[in-house]
């Protein structure tokens, strides 16, 4: 295989967080590189995993490590190394819907709810919650059926993450959510709901640099596994949008 994902040094930098190395005895030590980039291209092609390439195994023996390692939090580790971001001065928080494939439901357990599951006129949907830095790479992101609403998802995202200024769109304009702000010495940017009856002031400048979530989530969904869900657990499906998150770290 000539497209890998992984460059040298992007593995090197990672290879320490995953749960064996090369040089362990054990199945969890072998050839990690190779299971991690059999991972990421199912992430980035969408193929069903029947389909990957044998380059990288056994396409059971690959899910399967790959919803182990889900479980266990690797995935999670691996990025929260990684996403350790010094610029504390912006917060931009914001939500995508993503379509779910016709095969996502039917999880064995818990209901289409607790898989971050929504049902509309459109169909099956996903919701993605993030929170992104300055440097518009995901610090925190969270799911939820497509149909639940911005402003009660926030307070969990921002919340142990110091910021000068948070920004949202009028989707986040809630008393509730700017005292939350306030209370962590930061400044809301955030345009007023038209319903509201007094007006909070915007900083327009600022608020220009909003844009930067909005790339973030169009340089997530470049992964077409992100784009479209086909996982039908939303533990495997975070663990989908966590690789993608790892990658735009690593460049």
């Amino acid at each position: 295989m000539d497209r890998l994902v992984l460059s040298d040094e992007q593995w090197e930098r990672i290879a320490p967080l995953t749960i064996g190395r090369p040089d362990q005895k054990g199945s969890t030590g072998r050839d990690n590189r190779m299971f991690v980039e059999g991972v990421l291209w199912i992430v980035r092609t969408g193929s069903p995993w029947r389909d990957l390439h044998e380059v990288f195994g056994d396409w059971n023996t690959v899910f399967r490590r790959f919803s182990r390692w889900s479980a266990k939090g690797v995935w999670w580790r691996i990025f929260e190394a990684l996403s350790d971001d010094p610029d504390f001065e912006y917060l931009i928080v914001d939500s995508t819907i993503v379509r779910a494939h016709q095969h996502a439901a039917g999880a064995k357990k818990g209901g289409p709810e607790d898989q971050a599951l929504g049902r509309s006129r459109g169909g099956l949907s996903t919701k993605i919650h993030m929170a992104v830095r300055g440097l518009g790479c995901p610090v925190r992101f969270s799911l939820t059926a497509g149909h639940r609403g911005d402003a009660p998802q926030a307070e969990p995202l921002i919340e142990g993450l110091a910021a000068d200024v948070v920004m949202a769109d009028t989707a986040y304009d809630s008393d509730r959510l700017r005292q939350k702000i306030a209370e962590k010495g930061a400044i809301a940017v955030i345009p007023n709901n038209p319903s509201r009856a007094i007006k909070h002031p915007l900083d327009a400048q600022l608020y220009a640099q909003r844009h930067l979530v909005e790339c973030c989530f169009s340089r997530l969904k470049q992964f077409r596994r992100v784009a479209t869900r086909f996982e039908k657990t939303a533990r495997n499906y975070l663990a989908i949008v966590t690789l993608a998150a790892i990658v735009l770290w690593l460049r």
